[in-house]
This record gives C-alpha cells, structure tokens and sequence, in this order.
C-alpha cells in the first residue's frame, strides 16, 4: 500500500486559508511602500545610476504559472501556493499562450507553480508546445516531492525526459533539518528519492541533454551566499552522501512578499531585511534583472513583468496588452516595467533571477 506523504507535512496553512490580511496584495505593497520611509524608493535608485525608466530587452522567456495548488505549504513561498488554493489555468488560456509562443519565437517556456505537474492539463500543454518546435527549452519548476506523491506523479520524471524538459528543482538545504525546517516535515527524504530516479533516467548525469538544476533559497533573513561555492558544497555532500550528481545550484533571493513577508513581521525583521536589501543593491545585477527578458503569465491569463508582480497584482503597464489574449509584440515591448521597493530583492548582492545569481 501507498504511503500517505500528506501526514508527514507540518500543519501550515497558506494566507488564503487562513483568512490573514496578508493575503491581500494591496496590503503587502502598502506595508512595503511604509517601511521606513527613508529608504530610496527602488525607481529613484535606477534614476541614480541613469537606469529609469526600466525597458525590456525582449521576450526570450514565457514564464506561465500554472496554478497556485500545490502539495506543501513551504515557510517562505512567495506565491502562498498550498493544496487548497483552487487557481488553476485553464485549456483555453494554454491555448492563447501557445499562440504567444509561436508568434513571438519564444526561445524559452518556463512552467511554474504551485506545483505546476497539478495541473490536469500540464502533459497537454507540454506535448503541444513541442509540436510548434522541437528546438524550444521547456523548464518545469518542480518541488520534487510531487514526484513520488502518488502513482499518478511517479510516471512524469520519464514523460520529461521523452520530451527534454529541463527541471529546476527546490532544495534550499543539503540538510534534512533545514530542509524540512523551511518546507515541511518529510520533504528532504520525498526530495532524496525524486532525486535518485531523475538521475536513473540521465538528468544531470555528465554528458546528458537532460539538465537538473537545484535552487537554493535562504533560511531567514539573510542574502544568499556565493553561489558558486554553495554549489560545489551541494554537489560535494549530495554525491558524498547519496550518490547525486546535478547541473547547476542557482540562488535566489527571498523577496519580502507573502509568506515570507509574514515571517519578517512575526520576528521584527522587515526593516533590517529592507535595509540590507537597499544597501546590497547592485546596479550591474540591475542591469540584468529577469523582467528585461521575460513575461509572466498569471494562472488566469494576466500577464505581468515578473512572478513577484504577478504575486502583488501589479500588472503590465496600462498601455501594453492585460491578458495573453490580447497580445501585441510591439506594445508589450515598447513598455516600461512595473517597479516597487520588492524590486530591491532581485538587486542585493550578486542579484537574483529564476535562474540564479546575475553577477
């Protein structure tokens, strides 16, 4: 008989569920707009450095969200995913991002979550974006826990490799107890297990077309290390202790946002995490911030400049298009991007994009 991995989570509950006021957007942007009022709003930072208005530099990626349903319920996550959050894209807004993907020569198609193999439309949408190229790199963000869930999920590491889908998997530690300290009881072993039949099936093995990537997120209120030097620390005690291999170690940096956003108010940390941010920034990483390159697609269709906008519910521009439905090249290029003092997150120290540091 199957495990029941539901009981091995601790008894976190998303903002939604739990009916806090920080499940509003407009009330996270508005505690982050009053954290002390002396720190530089983030867009007259860029206006010092001749940066403002931020532009795009075009659309390389599709960064579609999938839903916010997910399996676990991590500390910090800053979509406040959960498994009973009920926002799911539908077949008809894959379609139009099909359409999108097509029309613009998307190089890139990064489906996220939640969990975004929950979706009951995700082997549809994968099959259908390989149909328009062959050449396209498809990433699908996962927890890995998803992965050996249930039987229905055991099946999906090999429908990725028969597609080349590209996996950038959530391990914030190389360590049980911080692991399971950030995003649930249990995780690390569920994590360890999806782990070693990725690697069965050629992901990350030397050689291979079949990359896995692991991402690295702080335990608290801190900026993350070197990347490269926790890099060869995971690669070191992954293959030490459980005979893993892996491509790359990205780090990214918690944005002050949602869940995480609730933790720096219950430990009195917002201004000092703020502080940090804004005395970290780095106007080289500036330069290459991922909402240049990319366009986020809400479960819903929306669309916005970053996933961390999309969680704010900070659209596009007013001039450029709302909705995946109404794409226009042009006008979506020929924007400026949406900007807030979260923007500071993706700025501290070495930078931080869904694809890891930027300098």
């Amino acid at each position: 008989m199957e495990k029941n991995k539901s009981t091995k989570q601790k008894k976190r509950q998303s903002l939604h569920r739990r009916g806090s006021q920080l499940a509003q957007a407009a009330i996270q942007t508005a505690i982050l707009e009053d954290t002390n009022k002396q720190i530089l709003k983030f867009e007259h930072k860029l206006k010092e450095h001749d940066m403002y208005p931020l532009q795009p530099t075009g659309i390389d990626i599709l960064q579609v969200n999938l839903g916010y349903m997910c399996n676990l319920t991590c500390e910090h996550c800053h979509v406040d995913a959960g498994p009973t959050r009920r926002e799911i894209m539908t077949k008809e807004s894959m379609q139009a991002c099909l359409n999108v993907i097509h029309k613009a020569n998307v190089k890139t198609v990064d489906l996220t979550g939640g969990a975004p193999e929950m979706n009951p439309n995700f082997r549809w949408f994968v099959q259908e974006i390989r149909t328009i190229s062959q050449d396209i790199e498809i990433i699908v963000r996962s927890n890995l826990t998803i992965l050996v869930s249930n039987q229905k999920y055991r099946t999906y590491p090999e429908f990725f490799k028969e597609h080349r889908l590209s996996v950038i998997a959530s391990l914030p530690c190389y360590t049980e107890g911080n692991t399971d300290k950030q995003r649930g009881n249990g995780v690390f072993v569920d994590s360890i297990e999806a782990l070693k039949i990725l690697n069965s099936l050629g992901y990350g093995q030397e050689d291979s077309n079949l990359a896995l990537h692991l991402v690295y997120n702080p335990g608290g209120a801190f900026l993350p290390g070197s990347q490269e030097g926790l890099q060869r620390d995971y690669k070191r005690v992954l293959a030490e202790q459980h005979n893993l291999v892996f491509n790359n170690l990205y780090t990214i940096t918690n944005l002050p946002i949602s869940r995480f956003l609730e933790y720096l108010l219950a430990e009195d940390k917002l201004d000092m995490y703020m502080e940090l941010l804004v005395n970290s920034f780095n106007a080289h990483a500036a330069h290459g911030v991922m909402c240049r390159n990319t366009l986020s697609v809400a479960w819903d269709g929306s669309l916005y400049d970053c996933d961390f906008n999309q969680m704010l519910h900070l659209p596009l521009e007013e001039r450029a298009p709302q909705h995946i439905q109404d794409f226009d090249l042009d006008k979506v290029m020929d924007r400026s991007i949406i900007l807030g003092q979260h923007c500071y997150g993706c700025t501290a120290g070495a930078g931080s994009s869904c694809q890891g540091s930027l300098t």
